[in-house]
């Protein structure tokens, strides 16, 4: 598939860095592979025109390429890094947010009425990479050639993005974006699992409370909370907890200890094994810059 006119574009306007197109949708470059990131997914998709990316959420990674896309349908913890990227061929992107608003907006057309139908009790992986189609790759380098044009953006970037939704309902990855717009799906209510784990992140919390949450059985919670996630509760709730105490051991905060409280450790030694398990590196170590 040929990606070099979306390439060119995402170089031409986004030279360094990234470039907002509208609300949702961003192009950007990146000159350099460097070490891992930690970050939130964001309900996402994602392909690159040029370079690749290695992502680990959960106990799973994802790699892709050009020619493949990606897709987050919950906003989870993630350590992601480029390779293939140097300052003279960068990593070339395109990204746009997925509004579950609009998924449920084009699920009430009658045309929706011929997507596949997935089993009701299915729980579909939050997180996935797929081939990329002629008909997305054609409107993500529209989308892309809107960064030329500012003032076309408030009125044909909502177009493009509505269509390019429509056509990743209907593609590979259409039963994660599906779920993404049904309040009741077996997503959505993992979803709500994960909001008050990220809320409450330095709390114990029972499973019994999180299913309760997600209006499932605790057997049926875990199940559908280890598809969507890749990981189970608890894993999830010490990687949140990790990734804030590596945001405050990086912004000066000095003592390990008092951290690693703060985040719901009620051991420093544990947290101090877990956290270089993770990082690589000792809390002190990066306590110290």
């Amino acid at each position: 598939m040929d990606l070099s006119r979306l390439a060119a574009l995402i170089a031409r306007h986004a030279p360094s860095g990234q470039t907002r197109i509208g609300d949702s949708a961003v192009i950007s470059s990146v000159g350099r592979e460097g070490p891992p990131e930690f970050s939130m997914t964001g309900t996402v998709f994602v392909l690159l025109a040029r370079g690749g990316k290695r992502i680990a959420v959960g106990d799973q990674v994802h790699e892709y390429r050009p020619g493949q896309s990606f897709i987050a349908s919950v906003d989870l913890p993630a350590v992601g890094s480029f390779f293939d990227a140097t300052a003279e061929r960068p990593a070339l992107g395109f990204a746009v947010t997925l509004k579950p608003a609009l998924v449920a907006e084009l699920l009430l057309h009658p045309a929706a009425a011929s997507l596949p139908r997935q089993p009701r009790a299915a729980t579909p992986a939050a997180v996935s990479v797929a081939e990329l189609t002629p008909g997305i790759l054609d409107a993500v380098t529209r989308m892309a050639a809107l960064a030329g044009s500012p003032d076309d953006v408030p009125v044909l970037a909502p177009l493009v993005e509505r269509e390019l939704t429509w056509l990743l309902l209907r593609g590979a990855h259409g039963p994660a974006v599906r779920q993404l717009g049904l309040a009741d799906s077996s997503l959505n209510r993992v979803a709500h699992a994960v909001a008050l784990l990220r809320e409450r992140f330095a709390e114990s919390i029972r499973i019994d409370e999180l299913a309760a949450v997600a209006r499932m059985s605790p057997s049926a919670f875990h199940r559908g909370f280890q598809a969507v996630t890749a990981t189970s509760p608890i894993q999830f709730q010490k990687q949140l907890r990790l990734q804030e105490a590596r945001v405050r051991l990086l912004a000066g905060g000095g003592d390990v200890a008092g951290v690693a409280y703060a985040v719901g450790y009620e051991s420093p030694s544990q947290f101090s094994r877990d956290y270089k398990r993770q990082f690589g590196a000792t809390p002190r170590e990066h306590a110290a810059g």
